[in-house]
């Protein structure tokens, strides 16, 4: 599989994650729009950034423009030593087979969030999305990744399969959270 040399804009989660991770952030229109939520909560808890890097697979999202067409969606956060946040996120075109697509950006943590709010870039260093961890488990085996406008959304596990209870349990989540459940889009890995 060949990667391009200049990757073009994918946000997953993430992605995620992670975008997430848009992936991530909100650099971009989902195709109609609509909002999933039109009042955000505040992120529920403090992020331990050592802990939340990584791997994240994204289970879910709310459908938009730089994803469209992506499976197998990942997002690697790795800590660098001035402080940022590599951001790494990949999809295969088409299906989990398809071509492999890599966006590669950096985040920094936006100050008084404990780490919970970040602004993603994959355009240099004029342009940022917002990247809010919502909620995650406390083992950080979880994550449910938005932004304030409520039109982005991914749900980010460590397993790319993980179990139906848990997948239940946490679309159980984005509805407790205030949004649109019937608008995600459950992601395929092999």
């Amino acid at each position: 599989m060949a990667v391009r040399p200049q990757p073009v804009l994918r946000v997953s989660a993430i992605s995620l994650a992670l975008g997430a991770v848009c992936l991530l952030g909100a650099c971009a229109l989902n195709p109609a729009g609509k909002r999933g939520n039109a009042h955000v909560p505040q992120p529920a808890k403090p992020v331990d950034l050592a802990r939340y890097v990584g791997r994240w697979y994204e289970l879910a999202r709310y459908e938009n423009g730089f994803e469209r067409d992506c499976e197998a969606v990942t997002a690697d956060y790795a800590a660098r030593d001035d402080g940022l946040i590599d951001v790494t996120n990949s999809c295969h075109k088409g299906g989990v087979s398809g071509p492999l697509d890599v966006a590669k950006g950096r985040a920094k943590v936006v100050a008084g969030s404990d780490n919970a709010k970040l602004k993603v870039s994959f355009f240099g260093p004029f342009f940022f999305g917002d990247y809010w961890v919502l909620d995650h488990a406390d083992d950080y085996r979880w994550s449910i990744v938005g932004e304030p406008g409520g039109r982005y959304l991914w749900i980010l596990t460590r397993e790319a399969a993980p179990p139906s209870a848990e997948k239940a349990e946490l679309i159980e989540r984005v509805r407790a959270l205030g949004y649109d459940t019937s608008m995600l889009r459950m992601t395929r890995h092999e």
